[in-house]
Order: C-alpha cells, then structure tokens, then sequence
C-alpha cells in the first residue's frame, strides 16, 4: 500500500470540498482533495440548470427564515461567512456576479463551470493535492484522526473534513459515503430523505398533460389538515409520474411529513384575475364562440394540452355549445381555472432530488467549528450535515459557509 502524507485531508471534491481544501492550502498548511470522479465538482456543474444559484443576496435573518430544518445549528457558520462574504470571494476568483428575483445570484456568464472551474483554480493555485481515489475509511488512534484509506493508499494526517454531500444525483459521486464514514466513527445519521425533488400524482391527466408546462401560476399546497403549507408564483411542468418545475421543486421542501401525512396541490392558473374578473372574461369568450361546442372555446383562456382535460374536469359535455352552458357550469370551470387539482402520492426517489434532507446529526458537530463532538480532528461541511434549505441559492450558502468554518477551524489546530 502506498503512503503519502498531509496536514489535512479533505473527502469530496464538490462545492463545499472545492472551496474548504482551498481556504485550508492558502492557510499554509498541505492538503490533499480525494475525489474519486476524474472531474471535480460535477454536481455544482449542473446546479441551477447549469447556470449556478452562487448564493441569494440577504441579510443572516432571511438565511435562517429559509431553512426548515436545524437553522439555528448554522447561526455560527453565517456569522462568520454570509452571502456577502460569498459574493466577495467569488468575485476575489474573477467570478463577477448578478442578482436576479428573489435576490438569486447567478455568475454573469450564466455559467456553472465558471463557478467550478475558479474553485479548482484557487486551489491549485495553493497548492491542493488531488487523489482520485474514493475514501473507503477513517483511521484513528486515541480518539483522534490518524489517516485515511483511499484506494490502495494511506493518507496520513491530522485532520479530515468530509464533504462528500448527499444521496441525491449519484451519478455525480453523491453516493451516501460520507455517512457510512461518519456512522463507523460513531455518529448518528438521520435518515437521508429527498427535498427539492418532483412530485407524483395518481391523476390520470398528468400522463395525458406529460410535458405541458405552466408559466405565471400560482402553487398552493394543502395537507390533509387543509392546512396551507405553500404557496408561491412561478412555474411547473406535468410529466409522466406527475408535475415538476421550479414551483412543484420548491413546494416539495415545505411537504415534509409524508409519512403521516397527505398533500393536494392547487393551481390557480389566472393568478392576475380574481374571480370576477375571470368570470368577466370566460364570458367574454363564450359571447365570441356562442355557437361552437365547448370543447372549441377555451383556445385564449387554455393550453391546448390542458383543455380536453379542463373539459373533463369540469363535467361539461364535449360538444355542448357555448350558448347553452350554465351559470352553474361556468362557475365550476371557473373554479378549475382558479384551484386546478392535482393529487399527490408523494415524493419520486431521493436518487433524483436536487437536495438531501438529513444527514450527520447536528448535536454531534460543534456548531462555531464544524467540528465533530465525537472524533478529534474530524469536520464536516456541506450537504453530508443534517441541514438543507429551501431553493433560491440558500443551499449552496450552507456549503461556502460551512466549509470556511470547517476549514478556519483546521487551521487554528
């Protein structure tokens, strides 16, 4: 077996890995990167569909506002590095950054390998190590971190900082090692489960819809309570198993006990019209088509993939002609228009979510270093942490904040 050594070994080579073994070499102290993937940083690559949500430009209150689940454990990582912080030292790396709506910031170039490409530049500018190799173990001696094993190489060392993200996209190398690494050290993990991820539905018409997408609406999620757990503007695509997009991604964050619980979504799909205003125009357009058959007369109200489905829902006869339609009629389509249902089954696997809620339990790191309770000189950053946060660039501030706290506190050591 070959032997190499370092100060610090950091495990995993994505956002969190790229930029903590980078702050750690320019430091002073050695570090080498394991990544078994022969490109590092292959999920920040594709993150934000390949344009990369860096960061979301507010204050430490908003941070904290958009993480549902252990917040107050990352008070201490913000305090040290924020989004300004953030936005800072990406542009130090010649990253120059816009803020788009909702605060999201993007690289101008619009450009996820921009983001990648300058971290893998700041590092071998510091002089990082890289080992192709998958971490398969932690050594210790006295309670303390002595090595680790990668491939048929040990690394000796005085610290490691497992980064190793997730379980959701592993063809991008997010593959849960990080939590067998933690649990053989004596660390509880919380069961990881999929967040940020589509949504399936029983309903026939979404098969029917598959590919049809909706701009400009308004998500509303409902649980079995009819408690309002969603809502928000934006927009969503109906796909084989149910509904996805920006929207349904978002909402899925905020569902999340589908193990006791049940979820219905609501589409109000003319959020710029209240009810009378829209019963004012659905008349407008029947005056227009008076004499075709209903089936025939939602053309400038509707989709073409959605109307027979509207037609359906709404228990109206195909070929009724407009003329003859109801009061009664009108106004359940125009519930249609303003709560279209979509039922839902729950979440598709964890392998396909952008985001993995749990993870390294959070009692067991200190939260001012990022430091494990259990292990000495063992760190955590990143995804592989039991904290994930709502879309809108707040989870990849967790990964920067995290990994400079990890990587401030490796080099006080």
């Amino acid at each position: 077996m070959k032997e190499l050594k370092a100060d610090v070994v950091v495990v995993g080579g994505g956002a969190a890995g790229l930029l903590a073994s980078g702050v750690v070499a320019k430091r002073g102290l050695s570090v080498l990167l394991a990544e078994p993937n022969k490109t590092l940083g292959r999920k920040l690559r594709i993150t934000g569909k390949g344009r990369c949500n860096i960061t979301n430009n507010c204050d430490t209150e908003t941070l904290m506002e958009n993480i549902p689940v252990n917040a107050r454990f990352l008070h201490g990582a913000f305090s040290k590095f924020d989004s300004a912080a953030a936005m800072s030292f990406f542009e130090g790396l010649g990253v120059h950054m816009k803020c788009e709506r909702g605060n999201r910031v993007f690289p101008v170039s619009d450009k996820a390998n921009d983001v990648a490409d300058a971290l893998m530049h700041y590092g071998r500018q510091n002089g990082v190590q890289i080992l192709h190799e998958r971490v398969t173990a932690v050594e210790t001696e006295n309670g303390a971190v002595s090595a680790v094993l990668a491939g048929d190489t040990r690394v000796f060392c005085r610290a490691v900082i497992i980064c190793t993200g997730g379980v959701s996209y592993p063809g991008t190398g997010s593959t849960g090692d990080g939590y067998a690494l933690a649990k053989a050290l004596g660390h509880t993990i919380t069961e990881p489960r999929a967040s940020l991820v589509p949504l399936e539905s029983d309903d026939d018409y979404c098969v029917q819809m598959q590919g049809f997408s909706l701009k400009n609406v308004r998500l509303r999620v409902y649980d079995d309570r009819e408690k309002l757990v969603f809502e928000e503007l934006g927009e969503m695509l109906f796909t084989h198993f149910g509904v996805s997009g920006p929207l349904v991604l978002s909402a899925s964050a905020h569902m999340r006990d589908f193990k006791n619980r049940r979820y219905r979504l609501s589409i109000d799909l003319k959020p710029g019209l209240d009810e009378k205003k829209l019963d004012a125009r659905i008349l407008r357009d029947f005056d227009k088509f008076a004499n075709k058959e209903f089936k025939n007369s939602l053309g400038e109200l509707a989709g073409r993939a959605m109307i027979p489905v509207l037609v359906q829902l709404s228990g109206i006869p195909a070929d009724t002609k407009v003329n003859s339609i109801t009061k009664q009629q009108r106004a359940v389509l125009l519930n249609l228009f303003k709560g279209f249902p979509v039922s839902v089954r729950g979440p598709r696997p964890v392998a396909e979510a952008i985001v993995t809620s749990g993870g390294v339990n959070v009692r067991e790191i200190d939260p001012r270093t990022m430091r494990s309770k259990l292990v000495e000189g063992l760190y955590f950053a990143g995804e592989v942490i039991d904290v994930d946060a709502y879309t809108g660039g707040f989870n990849l501030q967790i990964a920067w904040s995290t990994a400079y706290t990890a990587a401030c506190s490796v080099c006080s050591l």
